[in-house]
């Protein structure tokens, strides 16, 4: 990260602990609310659940704003070149990619080949619609919301201690917080790239960028072999 941003105040411990508590609780709300929707209704369990992924994220950046700090650009939220956002394009598009093998390699170890995003293909699949709220809150609200606590908190936190620590580290608890199952370690190569990014840059914006062409990506490819 350059040395610009290490010496301005950034988020530590407090702003960690309180947002992962604000996160946790507020996927507790997530799960009852979706148990709520009619296992028929499919196309709004997705949609509701990419909206709410958003939100959950950006309820736990705003509760660690809330703590200290209080302004946005210790936390990532500066601008940035065209060439670190082209760089956060092409991260995705490799995050894909990569992922494709991850989440391949998971399923063939651990005979796990439950497809927990069948509902947000579903969703994807349901219309000119569906596929546009897919893509708003699959695209533009989570990669928000998740890059503002897990890289503008979380990873910007642990890297008092340098990158050898924040970045995996930071990268662990982004794919854990997605559950154990096949898109696990997808979430770890996004954690990582999107980490990387951020330290090498000091912007959440490259981030925000690969994540939102993954999200994208994952979203759009499955539609062209159904």
């Amino acid at each position: 990260m350059p040395p610009s941003v290490l010496t301005r105040p950034r988020p530590g411990w407090p702003e960690i602990l309180v947002g992962g508590l604000a996160y946790l609780g507020a996927i507790v709300v997530t799960v009852v609310l979706l148990r709520s929707i009619p296992d028929d209704q499919e196309v709004f369990s997705g949609i509701a659940a990419l909206a709410l992924s958003g939100v959950i994220g950006l309820i736990a950046f705003g509760a660690a704003f809330a703590i200290r700090v209080r302004t946005l650009e210790p936390f990532g939220f500066r601008r940035t070149t065209g060439k670190w956002l082209l760089a956060g394009a092409g991260g995705g598009l490799l995050c894909f990619l990569l992922g494709l093998v991850a989440s391949g390699l998971y399923v063939a170890f651990t005979g796990d080949s439950e497809n927990i995003q069948g509902d947000y293909q579903s969703a994807a699949d349901g219309g000119v619609l569906a596929l546009a709220a897919t893509l708003l809150f699959g695209a533009v609200l989570t990669p928000l919301g998740e890059e503002s606590y897990f890289r503008g908190v979380l990873a910007n936190g642990l890297g008092r201690y340098g990158a050898w620590v924040s970045v995996p580290a930071s990268a662990a608890v982004f794919a854990v917080a997605h559950g154990i199952n096949p898109v696990m370690p997808v979430a770890f190569t996004v954690g990582i790239v999107t980490a990387v990014l951020f330290r090498r840059s000091g912007s959440l914006w490259p981030g925000v960028f690969v994540h939102a062409v993954n999200n994208a990506l994952a979203s759009t490819v499955p539609l062209f072999f159904t």
